[in-house]
């Protein structure tokens, strides 16, 4: 398995050989099932569909039912297809626990989306440094500036740093070391921080060095 699931809890610190403080997330991370099997075949490529965290069945459609029930697995909140890796191994129904794919010291990369910020202006959004504060300029100290010339071209490019909403999109970070895994918990400790609010739902994959 290349990858598993789970949920942001928060972030802490713990102390390393030499006495450091190192900086942590702490993610809950599956146990996850397998939901499907996809194969060249029948869908057109190879994948493992995982699910995490159980769903009450009122909360859930007719076809995602149907899908759960095909598998003969409880709802679940969260699925995601994982690929490159041999399908062969692995049946719906079969749990995946993350002290089976990680360990202390593996590189990973963990996806999920980041915290919306709602509407900001182009300081805090693409950190503009902001116009002068000198010659009795008194309302234009946050203002974004020039946004384009007036007789040519007449418009404004596509792609121009303005203000708008700002977070609340797909982000992945890479390069993330596994710190400690406590199986009995399903919990990972991965240094720095990771995308999301906590309780916000994450994704960890192995990095491909």
């Amino acid at each position: 398995m290349s990858g598993i699931l789970g949920k942001k809890i928060g972030m802490t610190s713990v102390f390393n050989e030499k006495g450091e403080s190192i900086p942590c997330t702490i993610i809950e991370a599956g146990p996850c099932i397998v939901t499907q099997i996809k194969t060249k075949a029948k869908d057109g490529y190879e994948a493992v569909q995982i699910g995490f965290e159980d769903k009450k069945e009122k909360h859930v459609n007719k076809p995602m039912a149907g899908h759960f029930k095909k598998a003969n697995v409880n709802p679940k909140k969260l699925v995601r297809e994982f690929r490159n890796l041999d399908v062969t191994k692995y049946q719906a129904g079969t749990e995946i626990k993350v002290e089976s794919l990680f360990a202390a010291g593996d590189v990973v990369s963990v996806s999920g989306a980041s915290k919306g910020k709602g509407f900001q202006g182009v300081v805090k959004r693409h950190h503009f440094g902001g116009g002068l504060r000198t010659h009795g300029q008194s309302d234009r100290v946050r203002a974004p500036g020039s946004i384009g010339s007036s007789s040519y071209p007449s418009r404004v490019f596509k792609g121009m740093r303005m203000a708008g909403r700002m977070g609340g999109t797909q982000i992945t970070v890479k390069n993330l070391r596994v710190v400690q895994i406590i199986p009995e918990s399903n919990l990972v400790l991965i240094r720095g921080s990771v995308p999301g609010y906590n309780n916000s739902y994450v994704e960890i994959s192995k990095e491909i060095l």
